[in-house]
């Protein structure tokens, strides 16, 4: 399915299948739902994982790595927030070059540069230099974080854009759980390799984050073989070139087997504005304020707001609290071990650590997990995955809103659970769901698509996203902070946060409503 060959494919005989004019949505419609779409639902899911993966890949590392680079407690929390804050800092450039450049050519890009700064950094000897480069990993992970959502959502009409972004979630869902068994297969073990003149000894925690970058090398490659967004090139006037792509994606669906479909023009939107090519400094800032400051004014402000609080309340337990999650866990397993099983969680958490100054060091220090520790990790990948196909079954039945609140209750209450019972063995569990918070991130990422018109699509997801990273620095850096000294205030905090979001989801506009509909298509 090369893109070079898409457009030749498209042009066959004129045939019963013509199209005088029609809308973008209606053309994506015409080319029906199948094998092109499946593909790039698996291809979007496994971008995701891979930005998940760049991101998450740290909570097990900053464990087993603190004797090698001699971390405290604080610079853990600092080391699982500098990816995120590399990614805050260029979301805005991303979404930007996606809604001006494309969003392929962002895509593709950016998951290169990611792949080989994450390569540089397991070299790395320092904590500093170990920074720096997760922080270029950030920077450049960012740009398909969010451009993805806007690219996959683009080549589906109304009727198909939720369940296939929801779709993309569940492959992602299933692609996390590699996270835990490449964690096992790599990090459990206990052979190393000196490398004098870098000054450092190669161990698997060092592999572990190069076969975690693995699965965005993988997509980039898979991804030159597709076309830019049909929607994108509509918005840019280039509707030629959107006719061929729809052309392209229907000869795929049929399998060759129907008439080439036929559309003589295509209607642009009235909000489909271009936000076409600039030159200078001065046009380029300009044009970024013009593609920024109507998420800020009527009619988008109150809906950009909220979107941005829920995404930061959900990020705050989804990543910043589960960024310690593996380390707690190990911590909990190996009380457990010990004979202790009538503990609260930070009991254990203050037990394993002591004081040195105004730093909190740890007592043991560990090179591999507890095996059961993965167990639990693996297990919240599994009730991850399940969870968003059971969302998708039903999120077009029951609504957006039905979900965003159920799921915000719920592990807001676990959360305050987790610090009340002395049962460690039940306290695990209720920390598990508590970090499944996460499964509103994509809810409320295929809400913002159909908040926005085409032209401002990517970069307000590329806003709210910016927000959700800033609730990650929170909540990791809360962790880092606090889990030692005020260790039931990072539960309260998070928990309380994620009850307001609750309330919240009650007056996004339109959220109430379900799926629209839209052009129906016989097979």
């Amino acid at each position: 399915m090369a893109v070079s060959n898409f457009k030749t494919q498209a042009s066959g005989q004129i045939s019963s299948n013509q199209h005088e004019q029609t809308t973008i949505d209606d053309a994506l419609a015409l080319a029906k739902f199948g094998i092109f779409n499946y593909t790039l639902i698996i291809i979007s899911g496994t971008i995701i994982t891979a930005v998940m993966l760049e991101i998450l890949s740290i909570s097990y590392v900053i464990t087993v790595a603190e004797c090698d680079l001699q971390l405290t407690t604080s610079q853990k929390g600092m080391l699982s927030a500098v990816v995120i804050i590399g990614i805050i800092v260029s979301s805005h450039l991303w979404g930007f070059l996606a809604d001006t450049q494309g969003r392929r050519v962002v895509i593709v890009s950016t998951l290169f540069l990611s792949v080989a700064t994450t390569l540089v950094s397991s070299f790395t000897s320092n904590f500093m230099w170990m920074a720096f480069f997760r922080f270029l990993t950030g920077f450049f992970i960012s740009g398909p974080s969010a451009s993805i959502y806007a690219y996959l959502g683009e080549f589906h009409s109304i009727k198909t854009r939720s369940r296939a972004i929801m779709a993309a979630s569940l492959v992602f869902g299933a692609g996390c759980m590699l996270l835990p068994a490449i964690a096992y297969l790599t990090i459990n073990n206990e052979w190393e390799i000196p490398v004098p003149f870098l000054d450092i000894i190669y161990r698997p925690w060092r592999l572990f984050f190069v076969v975690c970058s693995l699965p965005g090398l993988i997509s980039a490659i898979a991804l030159l073989k597709f076309p830019e967004s049909p929607k994108f090139m509509v918005s840019q006037g280039d509707t030629d070139r959107a006719i061929e792509a729809v052309q392209w994606i229907h000869r795929i669906n049929s399998f060759k087997k129907e008439p080439a479909l036929q559309i003589k023009s295509i209607v642009r939107n009235s909000n489909s504005k271009s936000a076409g090519p600039t030159k200078g400094f001065y046009a380029i800032m300009k044009l970024v304020w013009d593609q920024t400051a109507p998420l800020f004014m009527k009619p988008y402000l109150v809906r950009t707001v909220l979107v941005c609080i829920l995404q930061f309340g959900t990020y705050v337990t989804a990543h910043g609290m589960f960024m310690f999650f593996p380390g707690v866990v190990n911590q909990i397993v190996t009380a457990q071990n010990a004979g202790i099983d009538s503990s609260t969680v930070c009991e254990i958490v203050h037990a394993d650590r002591t004081s040195s100054g105004n730093e909190t060091v740890v007592l043991n220090c560990k090179q591999t997990l507890e095996e059961t520790t993965y167990m639990y990790t693996f297990l919240a990948d599994v009730f991850y995955m399940f969870g968003v196909g059971l969302i998708t079954l039903v999120i077009d039945t029951v609504g957006r809103l039905a979900v965003l609140v159920f799921v915000f209750a719920l592990c807001g209450i676990s959360g305050l659970l987790v610090i009340s019972l002395a049962i460690p063995s039940v306290s695990i569990w209720f920390y598990l769901i508590l970090v499944l918070a996460g499964f509103n991130i994509n809810v409320i990422n295929a809400a913002a698509v159909d908040l926005f018109p085409t032209n401002l699509r990517a970069m307000a997801v590329s806003i709210s996203l910016m927000f959700g990273r800033i609730g990650s620095v929170f909540g990791t850096n809360m962790n880092g902070l606090l889990l030692d000294s005020q260790c039931e205030a990072t539960f309260w905090i998070a928990s309380i946060i994620l009850l307001v979001c609750g309330v919240l989801s009650f007056f996004v506009p339109d959220i109430h409503k379900k799926a629209q509909t839209s052009i129906s298509v016989s097979p």
